[in-house]
């Protein structure tokens, strides 16, 4: 069954081929309305099943347009509205839910979650985020980088910030596109601090990826070809006040924005919180592609449908 859960699983000709695929429907679609079907649609209604544990806003609006552009539906439901808030079994809901539709994007608490579903179910089913791994921002963020002239397999890849569920992505990704990447996050809030995330870096650099871990901001930013982050404080964290203090020494500013190579690509999935993890001169200037990456969230999850569900 071809899951998009994490990209640690999928094979590098796979991922190529989806970014390829998304690069050629955005493309195909210039000048047309949001709203209109792709010129050749490569779904004939198709139903995706959408699951919200966490509020979205990119996650539902390019999924569920991506839908309506490949010539599919799409049904969207909170946990809370199903039987699944209710107590009915993660297994249960996921084989009812192989019976009415094609597959399933669950936005999740609990990687384990998606993982469950996965397990029992007789359909797709991808991972819009969880705890452990945002995999469809990922392939986003890699499409926005190309369009932007990076060359993946020698670009130089800057995480500086929250060692998050973001970051683990990028991590998974490495072996697969040859980037090297370096991170910079303070200890308390590192990949290798976390037990749900753990392990993920030796897991790359075994599969052959380049990860250099526990730099400086300014050494992780020197002659990098993208400096990346994400904002201090997510959905469900307790620990504000301790996340701000610790992180304010990795916000990227233009100073060192300008320590990258020249030219470099600012990403930030957003929500962003100006004047926190970047300025607001670093989030709005002309090296910032964020607009172009929320953008590009509908092109890589349309051909994420498409290769899970053999449309490709």
């Amino acid at each position: 069954m071809p899951h998009f859960i994490s990209l640690a699983d999928i094979s590098a000709i796979d991922l190529r081929a989806i970014l390829d695929d998304a690069h050629a429907m955005k493309a195909a679609r210039k000048g047309q309305p949001k709203g209109s079907t792709d010129p050749t649609p490569a779904l004939n209604g198709d139903t995706l099943a959408m699951i919200f544990e966490k509020a979205s806003t990119r996650t539902r609006f390019s999924f569920e347009q991506g839908m309506r552009q490949l010539g599919g539906t799409s049904i969207v439901a909170g946990a809370q509205d199903m039987q699944l808030g209710r107590g009915e079994s993660v297994a249960d809901t996921a084989r009812v839910l192989s019976r009415f539709v094609d597959a399933v994007m669950i936005r999740s608490n609990a990687h384990s979650t998606i993982t469950d579903f996965a397990a029992n179910a007789d359909i797709p089913v991808i991972n819009g985020l969880s705890d452990h791994n945002h995999p469809c921002q990922i392939m986003a963020d890699l499409m926005t980088l190309e369009e932007r002239g990076v060359k993946l397999s020698s670009a130089t890849l800057a995480w500086i910030g929250d060692g998050n569920n973001v970051l683990a992505s990028f991590v998974n990704a490495a072996p697969a596109f040859g980037y090297q990447l370096r991170i910079s996050s303070p200890a308390a809030y590192s990949l290798e601090g976390n037990p749900k995330t753990a392990g993920l870096i030796a897991a790359a650099v075994a599969r052959g990826a380049t990860i250099l871990n526990d730099l400086s901001p300014d050494d992780a930013a020197n002659g990098a070809d993208a400096l990346i982050t994400d904002c201090w404080v997510s959905m469900g964290d307790t620990d504000k006040d301790e996340r701000i203090a610790a992180l304010t020494p990795y916000q990227i500013d233009a100073a060192r924005l300008a320590k990258a190579a020249e030219g470099a690509t600012f990403l930030h999935c957003l929500p962003a919180y100006r004047e926190q993890e970047m300025t607001t001169e670093v989030l709005e200037g002309p090296q910032s592609a964020v607009w172009d990456e929320a953008e590009n969230r509908l092109h890589a999850q349309k051909a994420v449908v498409k290769w899970c569900l053999g449309a490709g």
